[in-house]
């Protein structure tokens, strides 16, 4: 089994920048597959990034690129999400998941075994 904590939400302003991380433990998630998603008050749970266990490939939904970054580091068997340039709808619970085989399509919340509990992220107009 793999438990999964996320941190660093919180209260930022528009155009306001944080980075959140998901701890994972259990076991070694270097060769999983990682995604974030997110849940905003009366929405369904989407996608926002993901990376393939190699660390080479990433994927993003079309909202937050150029201002999200997912990134690992597998010596601390952990993700993070890198978010610059805030906006008010990014507001939402957001939620590490992972995966260890690989993923036909890190985009589908399905595909996923393990989850976080989530990290609020309020943007402020």
């Amino acid at each position: 089994q793999v438990q999964l904590v996320e941190s660093g939400g919180g209260l930022v302003q528009t155009g306001g920048s944080l980075r959140l991380s998901c701890v994972a433990s259990g076991r070694t998630v270097s060769s999983y597959d990682m995604g974030w998603f997110r849940q905003a008050p009366g929405k369904e749970r989407e996608f926002v990034a993901a990376m393939r266990w190699s660390g080479g490939t990433t994927y993003y939904t079309d909202s937050v690129k150029g201002r999200f970054t997912i990134s690992r580091d597998n010596t601390k068997n952990t993700v993070y999400l890198q978010m610059n340039s805030l906006k008010p709808e990014d507001t939402a619970v957001y939620y590490c998941a992972a995966d260890p085989i690989t993923i036909a399509s890190l985009t589908s919340i399905d595909e996923y075994d393990y989850w976080g509990q989530g990290t609020q992220v309020t943007v402020s107009s």
